[in-house]
Parts: C-alpha cells; sequence; structure tokens
C-alpha cells in the first residue's frame, strides 16, 4: 500500500479532536472534518489547550507543540478528504449514520484506502457492506482521553484483509500506541467487559446497595481500579453507556446485557454526566 502521509478525520468530538492531535504529534498532515463549524472551533481549541499541558509538562517543546497546530486543517465539507491516505470515523454512535458516511467515503476517496471507524460497539461488517471495499474497513477504537491512553482496539470486519490489519497495527506503532485485535462481536473487548460492569455498578445504585461514592471507593481501593465505574460512566457520558449496552443487548439477545432503568430514566432527564454537568456526580 502506498505510504500513509495525509489523514482523514470525520467528527470533532471528544475523540475526534483526540485523534486528530495524536495523528499531528506523531507528523501527519491531518483533515479534521465536521458538519458543524463550532465543533470544529471547540476542537481547535481542546487541542491547543492539550498541546499546551504537553509543553508545561516538558514532555513537548514549544516549537514542536507549533508544528502539530500547523499540521491540523479543519473544514465542513467531507469532500475535502478525497486524497487522504488513511480515514478515521468517529462521529455520532449511530449504525445508519455511519453507513451513509462510509457510502460516501467510499466514493470520494482512492479505492486503496483504508475506511477506518471509531466506533466503540457497531459492526465493522455492518459499515463493511456499506462499501465496495468491505476489505480495507475495519475498527480503530481509540480510548478516551486519546492523547494519554495507549491502546487502540482493532476490530477485524468479516471482510477485513490482514493487509489492512497490518496497516492499522503499523500507524498505531507510529503513534506510540498498543494496538490489540478483537473479533466483530457487539461491544468488542473493552465494552462487552467494561459496560455490563457500569451497567450493574448502576443498578446497585437504583437498588439502596449503596450510594455511588460508596460503589466508587469500593472498586478503587479494593479493586485498585484507577477510577470508580459509576465516576467512569460520567466521564465516558451515560448517553454513550447506554448506547453501547442497547447494542450489546440487541446484537447478543442475552437479558444480562439490559440496561438499567435508572440509566434510562437519567438519560432521558438529560443528566449525562461531566457534558451536561449533572450524572451521579454534579460537575
Amino acid at each position: 500500500m502506498p505510504s500513509i502521509e495525509r489523514i482523514g478525520v470525520v467528527g470533532a468530538g471528544t475523540m475526534g479532536n483526540g485523534i486528530a492531535q495524536v495523528f499531528a504529534q506523531s507528523g501527519l498532515s491531518v483533515r479534521l472534518c465536521d458538519a458543524i463549524p463550532g465543533a470544529l472551533d471547540r476542537a481547535r481549541s481542546t487541542i491547543e489547550k492539550s498541546l499546551g499541558k504537553f509543553v508545561e509538562k516538558g514532555r513537548l517543546t514549544a516549537a514542536d507543540r507549533d508544528l502539530a497546530l500547523g499540521r491540523i486543517s479543519t473544514g465542513t465539507d467531507v469532500d475535502a478528504l478525497a486524497d487522504v491516505d488513511y480515514v478515521v470515523e468517529a462521529i455520532v454512535e449511530q449504525a445508519e449514520t455511519k453507513r451513509e458516511l462510509f457510502a460516501r467515503l467510499d466514493l470520494l476517496t482512492a479505492p486503496h484506502v483504508v475506511l477506518s471507524s471509531n466506533t466503540s460497539s457497531i459492526s465493522i461488517t455492518v459499515l463493511g457492506a456499506a462499501t465496495k471495499r468491505p476489505d480495507r474497513v475495519l475498527g480503530m477504537h481509540f480510548m478516551n482521553p486519546v492523547p494519554l491512553m495507549t491502546l487502540v482496539e482493532l476490530i477485524r470486519g468479516q471482510a477485513t484483509s490482514a493487509e489492512s490489519m497490518l496497516t492499522a497495527a503499523q500507524l498505531c506503532m507510529r503513534l506510540g500506541k498498543t494496538a490489540v485485535e478483537a473479533a466483530d462481536y457487539p461491544g468488542f473487548i473493552s465494552n462487552r467487559i467494561l459496560m455490563p460492569m457500569i451497567n450493574e455498578a448502576i443498578y446497585a445504585v437504583m437498588e439502596g446497595v449503596g450510594t455511588a461514592e460508596a460503589i466508587d471507593q469500593v472498586m478503587k481501593l479494593g479493586m485498585n481500579h484507577p477510577m470508580g465505574p459509576l465516576t467512569l460512566a460520567d466521564f465516558i457520558g451515560l448517553d454513550v453507556c447506554l448506547a453501547i449496552l442497547n447494542v450489546l443487548h440487541d446484537g447478543l439477545g442475552d437479558p444480562k446485557y439490559r440496561p438499567c432503568p435508572l440509566l434510562r430514566r437519567m438519560v432521558a432527564a438529560g443528566h449525562l454526566g461531566r457534558k451536561s454537568g449533572r450524572g451521579f456526580y454534579s460537575y
């Protein structure tokens, strides 16, 4: 495959701007695309602050920060990605919306370009089927916050080629990330294990087994987790947790993945965690 120097990132939210940052820090040219101009402004501000923290901590020079920022261009038109060498999709976690984007990217980009998705739970096979290059569609699931977390979960769809997986793995090495391969099952590895734990913690709150604080303290002090499951749920976003649990429940058909009614109520009320200012805790 041709060398990869130009990266297209679609979606400038929390994950998209972090993904754009790590590619730019690694010397790659990044085109960050989002339909909402305000999202692009917020993304650039977030990236500037993040890089600034690296400079303050001595992990990055001011010159390297400026070079990284200079490698990122933004725009609202996905057509600007026509000549990129690799794409990472990081838009809303809705299968049909992603399929529509992948179909468009398939027509827009060169046939050899790998189209990857940062999805946390949606089937890569389903996304690949929306294109004429399912062998070049894979999952590239970064962890939040992207600039700090070293894991990237690589998901092989039914038709994904070994060559495409190798390309993604080599790209992860270039980013200083550790790639771990997962099969294309709902939730993959990370959320197949994490979300039932978070869901059970929410059931424990609903049933009065313990307060949110008590549950988080038990998991931090007793199980040596860096943060409790409810704090983590607030950080991820309760709406995102609910969406992933719905994918697990629908895809695997097992009642053990049924989202807790308290989680559903909180999302309906707009109590989504950090991003809304209120979840299991107030922010």
